[in-house]
């Protein structure tokens, strides 16, 4: 494990006062064309900004091979978030901006002015792999205002609270873990993680740390490789998630919340259990990787045209993101996994197969998301 850091130091960011005001109005923008003022201000101080958000890196820590850890100090511009909720990350690779959404995992309480983002290396992500390469103490990058309103923390917070995550989906999990022991919270917190093994376990002496100060954490690793348990042993639970993790994980259905993050087995798995034993306690979920569904008979295979663009190609199964790109265009997109919205489209004409849940729908004027969404027959869209 490797690390970088550089010592808090107070945010130039904040211009303030008359100056940050007058900066702020649309003459200014004008009085700056062609570009806005945040354009400007970029070139010349990065850590300054009146509408755009912008995050210094201020600590990078390669956790494994396969992941790091950036911790960024955002500018004045940027407004918080709540736990559980996702922010979308710009850099220039190649000359080219490209955008991917990602939870922080430090703690939302007012106090924490930094933004922690665990990044997993992808083989097919231009992001996760640049990031991965060459970030750096003292890069900047693009920030979005927060995303998500549905995997958040309850207010007021239950007596009972359960996380349960998987690989990566450890951060937003962890956000929510970090608030609650940052805000005092007395309540139970069941910390369930599934990882391949300990090497795998992300955060392992801070979940460890949390564990031994908060007596009211319960910290339950489970190792899905057979032979990974031996090396850890706080690990009382193994295999897939199941009805004895369930036991454990909320051993009394009332005054509760939960909430899961991970892969689709993952998250069906607990979804489906909750539902088989009528559980009244609120799940909330949320995927960082589609459930793997079967595919599309050919005969439901048609054309797909980009109205916008005047583009018409044959459907090939894959999501109408992909097959936009492949066909030579550039639609915005961020998390490609259903959750920022950023890549909503009007759906013109068709239906479409929703890849999260396999239902099949949509009506000509709705809105989907374009990057789990595959058409099903002819289908048209507004791009």
């Amino acid at each position: 494990m490797t690390s970088t850091t550089t010592p808090p130091t107070t945010s130039p960011s904040r211009t303030g006062g008359l100056a940050q005001r007058l900066l702020g109005t649309k003459v200014a923008d004008v009085l700056a064309g062609p570009h806005d003022v945040d354009h400007y201000l970029e070139l010349l101080r990065p850590d300054w900004a009146v509408r755009r958000i912008r995050g210094e890196i201020v600590a990078v820590e390669h956790q494994n091979d396969d992941s790091l850890t950036i911790t960024l100090r955002p500018t004045g511009t940027w407004p918080g978030f709540q736990a559980g909720q996702h922010v979308e990350i710009s850099v220039d690779v190649d000359g080219v901006r490209h955008r991917r959404s990602y939870s922080p995992s430090a703690s939302a309480h007012p106090r924490t002015r930094t933004i922690e983002l665990t990044i997993r290396r992808h083989p097919e992500g231009v992001v996760s792999r640049y990031l991965k390469e060459h970030a750096r103490v003292g890069m900047f990058v693009g920030l979005s205002v927060p995303q998500g309103e549905d995997f958040v923390l309850p207010d007021p917070r239950p007596r009972r609270v359960v996380l349960i995550s998987g690989g990566s989906g450890i951060t937003p999990v962890l956000s929510m873990l970090r608030t609650l022991t940052d805000e005092g919270h007395r309540g139970e917190i069941t910390f369930l993680h599934y990882a391949r093994s300990p090497q795998d376990l992300l955060y392992a002496e801070e979940l460890e740390r949390i564990a031994a100060e908060h007596p009211n954490v319960a910290l339950l690793p489970v190792y899905t490789r057979q032979d990974a348990t031996s090396g850890d042993p706080r690990s009382e639970l193994t295999g897939r998630f199941g009805p004895e993790h369930l036991r454990r994980a909320l051993p009394v259905d009332e005054d509760a919340a939960a909430f899961v993050c991970g892969p689709g087995a993952l998250v069906e798995a607990v979804r489906n259990l909750w539902a088989e034993q009528e559980l009244e306690t609120p799940l909330r979920f949320e995927h960082f990787a589609p459930p793997v569904l079967p595919d599309l008979d050919p005969d439901q295979l048609g054309d797909v045209t980009f109205a916008g663009s005047d583009v018409t190609t044959a459907a090939d199964g894959s999501t109408l993101l992909e097959q936009a790109e492949a066909a030579g265009l550039s639609p915005r997109s961020g998390c490609r996994m259903g959750i920022c919205l950023t890549c909503k489209c009007t759906l013109n004409s068709g239906v479409v197969r929703d890849t999260l849940s396999g239902e099949i729908g949509g009506v000509p004027g709705e809105e989907i998301r374009i990057c789990v969404s595959a058409p099903v027959g002819d289908v048209s869209i507004d791009l």
